[in-house]
């Protein structure tokens, strides 16, 4: 009896492991300072995030409160929101599965996931473009979010 529950602890501790493991294992850099990238985000940007977020990135208004059906409106993403408070990874798995599969599982967002849409390369740059217009401050709370120390220059 003792053999047939070992086999099930095992593969539980074993499952845990791979999880926790695989949890911390890096997580590529969003490439904010490949001009290439962020040029190809931004017109990316603008054909399929403008029209919610604002050409100017600057969101919808009352972003922070859920409109009259209940959905979240778009927040900034100009580093004046809290888009730089989430990890590379959560900002990559937000546009790719949408706010509801990430950051706003007890909220509503009109925002679905764009992986049929952009590739992720497509998705990396546009998040590029976006992580490239924040203020130091901004970055450096990012940096912070992603578990890595940032020096804010002057």
């Amino acid at each position: 009896m003792v053999k047939l529950l070992a086999i099930p602890v095992a593969a539980c501790f074993g499952v845990l492991a791979y999880v926790l493991l695989g949890a911390a294992a890096p997580t590529p850099a969003i490439p904010f300072q490949d001009a290439s990238r962020v040029a190809a985000g931004a017109e990316l940007y603008a054909d399929h995030c403008a029209g919610c977020h604002g050409a100017e990135l600057q969101g919808a208004p009352l972003w922070q409160y859920p409109d009259v059906e209940g959905y979240m409106p778009a927040p900034p993403l100009n580093g004046s929101g809290h888009t730089h408070d989430h990890s590379d990874l959560i900002l990559f798995q937000t546009v790719k599965l949408g706010p509801e599969a990430t950051v706003c599982t007890n909220r509503r967002s009109r925002m679905g996931g764009y992986a049929g849409v952009l590739s992720d390369e497509d998705i990396s740059s546009v998040l590029a473009f976006v992580k490239s217009t924040w203020p130091p401050e901004s970055l450096a709370k990012h940096e912070h979010a992603n578990g890595r120390l940032a020096v804010v220059e002057d």
